[in-house]
């Protein structure tokens, strides 16, 4: 039986105004359209509005049924983006190598360790599933290590694999051992198209890396049954290319078999900020970006409410967690491998809430608590109305 939790008291639901008139309402329990006269003058519910919402179960949060594991196979990673959250600074003499956090690299004694504190930690909240994701670094510079950690993690009960990987290394016959290893879905990201890409997305050791992944992603389809969710950042180093980038990956993947993400870039604290003013005509790109998607057969995610995911939302790792290489606990993926931001052990548990104070955070808080996190809030208002009334009237929601 899925097991049932209460997350920590915050305001999670979102009431977003759609752009043909009316309200978009997103919570734990689902979304619903809303006519303009159920809400007042000040953007918030009346009562009765409010009243159908809680009675409808669209309030309610509803049980997990797996739990949430994200393991780093490796620290190390061959690409040297700028921007990326595990840079511990810019590369002091201008080029493509930004020093990282330490390195670290998953072994077949730490992946034992692993399993047992996943397999305590699932039969404590009363869960069979497993939701397991391979992070990195490149989580493919340890393609043993990511292989072994599928194999034994079937033994704890139904699994659900995904990987991010930057794609580079994903040959065809990596792709199929993985996938016979239980991978189902790899999440690639682009910045932009080829030329934006390039001179953002750029190798440690020099050069480009744009068509070695989309010819990677190919073949890798044409030789498994992997999914794929693409990534695309966006800043205002890449934003005119996006409109070419989108009908280039269509012209050359497979649209029914990958998800599309549009996803601003922010200043991580290492020296790297996007300069993008968060207006209409931003989100009129976005917009645009997202109608040619869905009219090329690409899917788009449903907007969601203010939730974080399982490992974050709960200080005590109760549904989920994120792993280090090391066996070092993080209360997200941006934080794994940094120092400062360890939230305990695998040998020693999770520490206090008193001792994690400052250092436990959900995702996406480091890009949402800025200057610009207002402007940021009606941006993402903005560009999610829009999507929800495409994707209502192609009957996708």
């Amino acid at each position: 039986m899925p097991a049932t939790q209460s997350a920590p008291e915050a305001h999670r639901s979102r009431l977003i105004k759609a752009e043909g008139g009316g309200w978009w309402f997103l919570g734990d329990g689902g979304f619903a359209r809303l006519r303009a006269a159920q809400v007042g003058p000040d953007g918030t519910l009346l009562p009765g509005a409010e009243r159908y919402l809680r009675e409808s179960g669209l309030y309610d949060a509803k049980p997990f049924r797996s739990y949430s594991l994200t393991v780093l196979t490796s620290t190390d990673c061959n690409l040297g983006c700028g921007y990326c959250f595990q840079n511990t600074g810019q590369d002091p003499k201008g080029g493509n190598r930004p020093p990282r956090i330490k390195h670290a690299r998953l072994t077949s004694e730490m992946i034992g360790e692993v399993l047992d504190f996943t397999r305590e930690r699932m039969t404590a909240a009363g869960l069979d599933r497993l939701s397991l994701m391979l992070f990195g670094g490149e989580p493919l510079l340890n393609p043993r290590g990511a292989r072994e950690l599928l194999r034994r993690a079937a033994d704890l009960g139904e699994l659900n694999a995904s990987m991010v990987s930057n794609g580079t290394l994903l040959t065809p016959l990596v792709a199929k051992e993985l996938n016979a290893a239980g991978l189902g879905s790899v999440q690639i990201t682009f910045d932009g198209d080829r030329e934006e890409h390039d001179a953002i997305r750029i190798r440690r050791s020099g050069g480009g890396t744009f068509d070695v992944i989309v010819s990677n992603v190919a073949k890798a389809m044409a030789a498994t049954s992997l999914r794929w969710h693409l990534r695309i950042n966006v800043s205002h180093l890449n934003r005119h290319g996006m409109d070419d980038l989108v009908e280039r990956l269509a012209a050359t993947l497979d649209p029914a078999r990958c998800s599309l993400q549009f996803a601003l870039i922010g200043d991580v604290g290492v020296g790297y900020g996007n300069d993008l003013a968060y207006g209409s005509s931003l989100a009129g790109d976005f917009t645009r970006w997202h109608g040619r998607a869905l009219e090329l057969g690409f899917a788009v995610s449903r907007p969601k409410p203010n939730t974080g995911c399982q490992a974050c939302s709960f200080k005590d790792g109760r549904y989920g967690a994120v792993v280090n290489a090391d066996g070092v606990l993080s209360s997200c993926w941006e934080t794994a491998g940094r120092p400062g931001w360890e939230v305990g052990t695998l040998a020693d548990g999770y520490l206090s809430a008193e001792e994690t104070e400052g250092r436990w955070i959900a995702c996406d808080d480091q890009y949402q608590h800025g200057e610009h996190a207002a402007a940021l809030a009606a941006f993402q208002d903005q560009v999610d109305a829009s999507l929800l009334d495409r994707l209502n009237a192609a009957g996708r929601l």
